[in-house]
């Protein structure tokens, strides 16, 4: 049986936000749990299927890729990552936070302090180029802003010099629980940041936080052929991570203006173009405007409104592999609104000569 959508399945549009993501997942996954609806099978299978949705939408860089691939692109490998079940969802609505909050309970994993490496987060750009940059490439720079380590206090936040204390409201544990029984949320302490410590005396440079804001440069060479909405990853150029944890990466997902005259469907070109109604009924030669130069066509004698030519080559080229869609052109005859005496009378004299 073929897959849904996994915009579908979690009952949310293509640019959805993350924070929509989120919230759409944790609704979905609370009233689809298994624990909720015991030796119902149906609600086992809609569990797993908003399960792998989330943890593709969830992450930036499968999101990215299904945006781009759908269902067989790389590294879409299915629900959980491999057999066995649940394998830690990772993302904006990480399986251990529906535990938490339904269950009172957790499987590990993002909620608990780490005090090992943890990797810088993931950022977004939206860039958006014209048409014809869409069509034949371009190489553009552009700025950005992101949170990098205070190069005075190394991202500890620490004044340098002081000292370091058990985080006193979650006596280290990094994380603080509340309400009780069937509902019991755990999040992140909000005084030491899930760290577990807090520092002495902050750092004057970063006010404790550990981070500075800074604007960076990127360069990135968008493919001729490119699709709205398609991403472009710059690996490592996210946000540093903590405690010598790799960078994050930088994704720029691209918009596309629209063009007046042309509109597209992959790789084909689409346009309208008016001709007279003598053009029609005799036949012409007419310039035909493409994404470059005009181009000379041949109109059939008798040609009806609503015609579509294809003029082979013309399109858009193929983002992965050799030669170009092609241009569908639909003909629209114009009836002149006004007419002079004379050209009444030749239209009466060519409408009786086809009754005879």
């Amino acid at each position: 049986m073929a897959k849904r959508d996994y915009y579908e399945v979690l009952g949310v549009p293509k640019d959805a936000s993350d924070d929509d993501i989120k919230k759409a997942y944790r609704k979905k996954a609370k009233e689809s749990h298994p624990d909720l609806h015991p030796n119902d099978h149906k609600a086992e299978e809609r569990f797993k299927e908003i399960n792998e949705a989330n943890e593709v939408l969830s992450d930036a860089k499968k999101r990215a890729q299904y945006d781009q691939f759908g269902h067989d692109g790389p590294n879409m490998q299915g629900f959980g990552g491999g057999a066995g079940g649940f394998q830690g969802f990772d993302g904006f609505g990480d399986i251990n936070d529906i535990f938490s909050s339904f269950f009172g309970g957790g499987m590990g994993g993002r909620g608990s302090r780490r005090d090992g490496p943890v990797p810088g987060d993931d950022l977004r750009y939206d860039m958006t180029i014209t048409f014809e940059e869409a069509a034949f490439g371009v190489q553009k720079s552009f700025e950005f802003y992101r949170n990098e380590n205070c190069d005075t206090c190394g991202g500890s936040g620490a004044k340098p010099g002081s000292t370091t204390k058990t985080c006193p409201t979650c006596n280290g544990a990094g994380q603080v629980r509340s309400g009780g029984g069937f509902m019991v949320t755990v999040h992140t302490c909000p005084t030491c940041h899930g760290e577990g410590k807090i520092v002495s005396e902050k750092c004057q440079d970063c006010s404790g936080s550990g981070r500075v804001r800074r604007k960076r440069k990127a360069t990135i060479k968008v493919p001729a052929g490119i699709n709205p909405g398609q991403t472009i990853v710059l690996n490592g150029n996210g946000e540093p991570g903590k405690r010598g944890g790799p960078n994050g990466d930088l994704y720029v997902r691209i918009s596309v203006k629209p063009h007046p005259v042309f509109k597209r469907d992959g790789t084909t070109l689409m346009m309208e173009l008016d001709i007279t109604m003598v053009q029609a009924a005799l036949g012409a030669d007419i310039e035909v405007p493409t994404l470059k130069e005009p181009v000379k066509y041949r109109i059939p004698e008798g040609t009806q409104s609503g015609t579509v030519f294809r003029l082979k080559g013309y399109g858009i080229p193929h983002l992965r592999g050799s030669g170009k869609g092609d241009l569908m052109v639909t003909v629209r005859v114009n009836i002149p609104k006004k007419m002079t005496n004379r050209q009444k009378d030749l239209l009466r004299q060519f409408a009786s000569a086809g009754k005879s």
